[in-house]
Order: structure tokens, then C-alpha cells, then sequence
């Protein structure tokens, strides 16, 4: 996995990113909220400019806090992978992030699993 320079980043939010296929797969640390949502975005779609990317996976395990703003940033990045015929998915939910997700109703549009490897092999199996 590579490491983001958080200086060029969102303050370390986005920790690392891989590209396993057509799979990007971004490891999120901190707190999405109205402070770093932007600097997300744009980081995001920096890494999503690539179009050979048709799916996301994004790893939650580090990330303590998200408000209506990561809500924000997890739509607009399903729209542009939507585009594309792919998938979201998120993974490693800690409970409370967990919750806001389900009440936002974001699991309509996102796939969770537990781990990264169960969203990979979700996302293979949905090519077959």
C-alpha cells in the first residue's frame, strides 16, 4: 500500500491507497467532518481521475468520527464509480461509524463486509 503524504493530503485522513485491478482500495485514518471533507473529496477524485478504477473500496478501520459531510463524500465518490458500473464498498466499521451509515441510509448504495479481502472477493464474484 502506498502512504499519502498527508502534507499534499487531508491532513493524514486519506492513510494509504492500493489499486488491485480495476479496484481502488483507500484506507481512511481521523475524522471526516466539515473541516476535511473538501480536502477528502479532492484527494479522492485525484485518485478516482484515474478511469481505469471501476470500484472503490474504503477502509474504515481507522476512522473515529464522521458527521453529514463524510455522508457527502461517500455520495458524491459513488456517482463517479456508479458512472463507471462499479461498486462502493465500505469496510471495517467501527460501531458508531457504523451507525451513522446505517441511518443515513447509505447502506442502500454502499456494500459493507468486515474486512478488505471479503470486499475484493465480493467485487471478483460480482464480475463472474
Amino acid at each position: 500500500m502506498a502512504s499519502i503524504d498527508s502534507t499534499q493530503e487531508a491532513v493524514g485522513l486519506l492513510k494509504s491507497y492500493e489499486k488491485k485491478g480495476d479496484i481502488l482500495i483507500v484506507e481512511l485514518e481521523g475524522e471526516l467532518d466539515h473541516h476535511f471533507a473538501g480536502k477528502a473529496r479532492e484527494s479522492l477524485d485525484r485518485l478516482l481521475d484515474d478511469t481505469s478504477i471501476r470500484h472503490l473500496i474504503l477502509n474504515l478501520k481507522r476512522l473515529n468520527f464522521m458527521d453529514s459531510s463524510g455522508i457527502g463524500v461517500f455520495i458524491g465518490r459513488y456517482k463517479i464509480i456508479k458512472n463507471r458500473g462499479g461498486e462502493v464498498c465500505v469496510t471495517n466499521m467501527k460501531p458508531h461509524v457504523n451507525k451513522i451509515l446505517e441511518l443515513s441510509g447509505l447502506y442502500k448504495i454502499l456494500n459493507p463486509y468486515d474486512t478488505v479481502s471479503q470486499a475484493v472477493d465480493g467485487i471478483r464474484r460480482e464480475v463472474i
